[in-house]
């Protein structure tokens, strides 16, 4: 808590919620920004582009996180050759958190020109079974659990050494394009009950972001606490010694 209220975090290019859902988890009061209409979004929204938001708006609040479009970085693109059809927004995006000057968190996949990230995957979090390794970029630190071996996972894939051999409520499944699972594995492998299919397929699992948010609820709270030793302490009763010398001159 930071002066007996919930932190404000401002979750930008946010789609769906899985960030924001995180964050909430881990305490803080989220306010979505997407350039598109987010209709499952849970939380309290508006429909922006990010990189037009005013400074001191940004400056309103305690952190930052950011999600910019991962098209561009992703295998898909470089296998493909059209990473260039994409944007690529980490670099501005940067630019503008850290002129912000709040604790901040950049979000992408592997391959994503982020600074000194931080990897996670679902198996580092009891109660996931989706492997989606997502880089994190930040201004504090962030410790991360240990990574854990890669299980098979379900497919419908008929080719598949595995195929008939796994269940998909019970073991690892790939959440994306590719149908190897159905919706209701996908729901319950990633801990997100709200979402479309196709808004899974490129969402955060919350427990990600509960992860992260716990770590900079810490550092926040740290930083609050420097602030406060840093202010001069006025004696209890400097106030009145200095008005009664007043009247005694």
């Amino acid at each position: 808590m930071i002066k007996d209220r919930k932190p404000r975090l401002l979750d930008l290019f946010c789609c769906a919620g899985g960030v924001a859902v995180g964050y909430r988890r881990a305490g803080f009061e989220v306010v979505g920004v997407d350039i598109d209409p987010q209709p499952n979004f849970p939380l309290e929204f508006i429909q922006a582009d990010a990189l037009k938001l005013d400074m001191e708006f940004l400056r309103s609040f305690d952190a930052i996180h950011a999600s910019p479009p991962c098209q561009s970085y992703s295998d898909l693109a470089k296998r493909n050759k059209n990473a260039h059809e994409w944007p690529r927004l980490i670099e501005p995006v940067r630019d503008m958190l850290v002129q912000s000057g709040k604790p901040y968190v950049i979000e992408n996949v592997e391959g994503a020109p982020l600074i000194n990230p931080v990897m996670l995957c679902g198996t580092m979090f009891k109660g996931l079974r989706v492997l989606r390794h997502r880089l994190f970029e930040a201004n504090f630190t962030i410790i991360t659990p240990p990574h854990g071996k890669h299980p098979i996972c379900h497919t419908f894939d008929k080719r598949k050494s595995q195929y008939g051999k796994t269940n998909e409520m019970v073991d690892f499944v790939s959440v994306n394009g590719g149908g190897n699972c159905t919706v209701a594995a996908a729901k319950d492998a990633m801990g997100i009950d709200w979402m479309t299919k196709d808004e899974m397929n490129e969402a955060i699992p919350p427990a990600y972001m509960e992860f992260i948010g716990n770590q900079l609820m810490e550092h926040l709270e740290n930083l609050n606490k420097t602030a406060n030793k840093c202010r001069p302490r006025v004696p209890k009763n400097a106030f009145a010694d200095i008005f009664l010398q007043t009247l005694a001159r």
